[in-house]
């Protein structure tokens, strides 16, 4: 698929424009609908933008805010996504549908977080890894062949099973923002801008594409 391209001369700057661009796209959206849904990734790369978005002028009540994907890992552990978003996020009065990775039954809560989902979503932000992975979409991982199902477990991955949204789940975005940062971005991110199916995140098709990108992470 396609994919406009922006590029920023550093991480501070990209995190700034990315949190404008996320604010803008809130704004539009409910003024024309009166309701919004964003699906937001974790790692730390977005924490900067989390962090400027708590700052700005989003109106927050008629948004909510879903999470791409998540670690199966303890309530307020450092790896779940939902720490460094809910800390991020705390200026903000962000209302958060939290994936349930506490679930003693894990299979059930994914399909429990599928009836939450909205049919489309204004716009739902990625990253990539050094690997190509996306969300939780894993090379080799049988997840990334699931098309019948929303949500979604993963196998174990750098010591975590993950919660996901499935390519499926992805492609109701009418907007999809990637956000890349880093020189350990950048041959994933050459991949993706070449349209290399090989690796996860080439598979992503949604209704629009953005890649926001720091000049670390471009190839030279």
């Amino acid at each position: 698929m396609h994919h406009e391209l922006r590029v920023y001369d550093d991480e501070a700057a990209l995190h700034a424009a990315a949190a404008r661009y996320v604010a803008h796209v809130a704004r539009q959206v409910v003024d024309t609908t009166a309701h919004c849904s964003l699906a937001l990734s974790g790692g730390t790369t977005p924490w900067g933008m989390f962090a400027e978005l708590a700052t700005m002028d989003v109106p927050w009540e008629q948004t909510v805010l879903f999470q791409v994907d998540e670690r199966v890992a303890p309530a307020g552990d450092p790896d779940r996504n939902l720490t460094g978003l809910r800390e991020n996020l705390a200026a903000a009065p962000a209302v958060i549908e939290p994936m349930n990775v506490e679930a003693d039954d894990l299979e059930e809560a994914a399909q429990n977080y599928t009836q939450l989902l909205p049919a489309t979503f204004d716009l739902v932000h990625l990253g990539i890894g050094p690997d190509g992975h996306t969300a939780s979409l894993i090379a080799g991982d049988p997840v990334l062949e699931i098309s019948d199902r929303l949500v979604a477990v993963t196998e174990p991955y750098q010591g975590r099973r993950r919660m996901t949204m499935t390519y499926p789940a992805l492609a109701r975005a009418q907007q999809i923002l990637w956000l890349v940062a880093g020189p350990d971005a950048r041959v994933a991110l050459a991949q993706l801008l070449a349209g290399d199916e090989s690796i996860p995140a080439g598979r992503v098709r949604a209704a629009r594409s953005l890649v926001m990108a720091d000049r670390a992470a471009l190839a030279t």
